[in-house]
């Protein structure tokens, strides 16, 4: 994708790993970015605000024709109620003012942990989700219902993204706290490193995103993006191990990994301090089912254009820029 219809986008957690990267490219081709995080930044014309609470950030939203909804609790280690506040509530709050603009069109990034209970292989769009107990799946479940109900009632033109594991230059989840964990040990990988890690570089999310964003074709959709390619967690983080020069990955069975990682929660908790070790980082590790990205192929022409080798090159640049390696 070259240029975009659209003038001015509103993007939600603009300052994270994806909202930034999407700001930029939308600067890149010739439109206004602005947003909202939990912290401003007037270079960059992002504003401060809660995206659960109708405050004065709505108003900044004014004469947007897109609005991407990034913003989201990313963990598996939430109490149910905040995580249900931000991810669930703060999407009827943002599409409540993306009406009240009059922005053209919605775009709302899910996730697929809302398929996490799957495990059909290559699955789609039309599998059917289930609640697990875990507050971040079902939240996730949850604020897609909010995004099409909104849809269907024709408040606003909807489409909803359900990215794959998205690593590369600032992701906190598969790319900084899996090098740093390495580094001092206290990484593990359950089902003997078999399961399957489902990836997508950074560039090819916000390419599809876009994508979605521009085609018709794209309103009132799910699409899945990325986690085609079967790659298992062995090979995926081992990249990681020999850029640190640390040998293999720890590997072990399910069981014993939960067993472990439970452990490792509780003693943070103790300690006041925030970790992605437990229960839902090793089952999501253990799943041995692939996707399928054929209704992004068909509606919107996306398919992953960076394959592991070159993304883990890049990334690799990154941590060494970061001197996180």
């Amino acid at each position: 994708m070259k240029t975009t219809r659209y003038q001015k986008i509103f993007i939600t957690g603009a300052l994270g790993f994806v909202g930034r990267a999407l700001a930029e490219c939308y600067r890149a081709f010739g439109a206004e970015a602005c947003g909202l995080d939990v912290r401003a930044d007037s270079a960059l014309n992002i504003v401060a605000g809660d995206v659960s609470k109708p405050e004065a950030w709505q108003s900044a939203m004014d004469g947007c024709d897109l609005v991407i909804h990034t913003a989201a609790i990313v963990t598996n280690n939430v109490a149910r109620e905040e995580a249900w506040r931000v991810n669930v509530l703060g999407a009827r709050r943002v599409l409540d003012a993306a009406i009240r603009a009059r922005a053209k069109r919605f775009i709302h990034i899910s996730s697929l942990a809302a398929m996490r209970f799957n495990v059909e292989d290559r699955a789609d769009e039309s599998a059917p989700v289930m609640p697990t107990g875990n507050p971040y799946v079902d939240t996730k479940i949850a604020s897609e219902h909010v995004v099409l109900a909104a849809h269907a009632k024709g408040e606003i033109a909807c489409t909803i993204i359900r990215p794959a594991d998205v690593y590369g230059p600032g992701s906190r989840p598969w790319t900084v706290i899996p090098a740093q964990m390495i580094q001092k040990g206290l990484f593990l990988l359950p089902a003997h490193g078999k399961g399957i890690f489902r990836a997508i570089y950074i560039d090819d999310l916000v390419n599809g995103i876009m994508l979605s964003a521009e085609k018709d074709e794209g309103a009132g959709q799910i699409f899945i993006l990325g986690g085609e390619q079967a790659v298992t967690c062995e090979n995926f983080f081992g990249h990681y191990y020999r850029m640190l020069g640390k040998g293999s990955p720890r590997v072990m069975g399910t069981a014993s990994a939960i067993a472990i990682a439970e452990i490792g929660r509780v003693v943070f908790k103790l300690l006041g301090r925030q970790t992605e070790l437990g229960r839902g980082a090793m089952e999501m590790l253990s799943k041995k089912n692939t996707v399928s990205n054929q209704k992004a192929r068909d509606l919107l022409g996306w398919y992953p254009q960076v394959d592991l080798e070159e993304g883990m090159r890049r990334t690799e640049v990154w941590l060494r820029e970061q001197k996180i390696l």
